[in-house]
């Protein structure tokens, strides 16, 4: 799947609906909100709540850079 691909816009996490970021590979889809990726297998998105798996610390930075700010996502209230 490549990153400009209009499929993007309308493809939703199956847990909270919310949109999904392509990984830097193309090879997951990833919901920054659950911190949860979605792998892509021979170009279509696997999307079932059981093929989601937890994704490391390290990739959530990145990938958050990437896409859209996480929403819903909890703020420094000071």
């Amino acid at each position: 799947m490549k990153p400009d691909s209009p499929l993007l816009k309308i493809l939703a996490c199956p847990l909270d609906k919310g949109p999904l970021i392509l990984d830097e590979a193309g090879s997951a889809l990833y919901n920054p909100r659950l911190r949860r990726s979605y792998p892509i297998v021979d170009g279509i998105p696997q999307l079932l709540p059981s093929s989601g798996v937890p994704a490391a610390p390290e990739a959530h930075a990145p990938a958050t850079e990437r896409g859209a700010a996480p929403e819903g996502g909890t703020a420094d209230s000071g």
